[in-house]
């Protein structure tokens, strides 16, 4: 079970587009994340996470958008998955071998 959130969706969603619109203006951009966060009591690194996603995803950052990062998350998960089916079914096949290659008695 995940651990509560300790900021609510709403109030997440709105210190982030104030903080992603401060940033569009060059005279307020330095400092506006950490002005932001103060203004609704959040942690400053918090704010910052949120609007490096938000900014990533609307693509004025360059990396995963939050869609891919989730993507990529449940393809590995999917491979872990196969791969250890893949070793059982190893381990299953080498012992039923065996078996087949014992004389009977």
């Amino acid at each position: 079970m995940a651990a509560p959130r300790k900021y609510s969706d709403e109030l997440r969603e709105r210190a982030t587009r104030l903080a992603v619109e401060a940033r569009k203006d060059p005279a307020g951009r330095a400092g506006a994340v950490k002005r932001i966060a103060e203004q609704f009591d959040i942690h400053p690194e918090a704010l910052r996470t949120w609007v490096k996603r938000a900014e990533t995803d609307a693509g004025l950052r360059e990396g995963p958008t939050s869609e891919e990062t989730a993507r990529i998350a449940e393809l590995e998960r999917e491979v872990k998955e196969l791969r250890r089916a893949n070793a059982i079914l190893k381990s299953a096949s080498a012992f039923l071998a065996a078996e087949l290659d014992r004389p009977l008695r």
